[in-house]
């Protein structure tokens, strides 16, 4: 009996971890250099900066929410907050504070 109660242990420890080492944040999709379509923005998402070229090219901090980006410069509030509607590896759209729909592709 023991010896059932430490495999299972030990197998529920195993399923735990490939389950952790095997997910994807959302962030991890959003890294990287993007530009929109019309080739009229460019975003840069690295760990912790958020950086678009359209007015000023502030790198601005950023976390991410459920579906929401929210950046700010130097962590000043309020928030500005971008709506991912769709993120993978190539494409990304993202709905902008005046809710503006923007495709971007790597």
């Amino acid at each position: 009996m023991k010896t059932y109660m430490l495999f299972t242990v030990h197998a529920v420890f195993a399923v735990i971890l490939t389950m952790a080492s095997c997910s994807h944040s959302k962030t991890a999709k959003l890294k990287g250099e993007w530009r929109s379509k019309n080739n009229q923005t460019t975003l840069k998402i690295t760990d912790k900066q958020f950086t678009m070229n359209t007015d000023s090219p502030v790198p601005e901090d950023y976390f991410v929410k459920n579906d929401t980006i929210f950046t700010s410069f130097e962590g000043n509030l309020p928030y500005t907050k971008f709506i991912i509607k769709q993120a993978d590896e190539h494409n990304l759209k993202l709905m902008f504070p005046d809710s503006a729909m923007v495709e971007f592709v790597k």
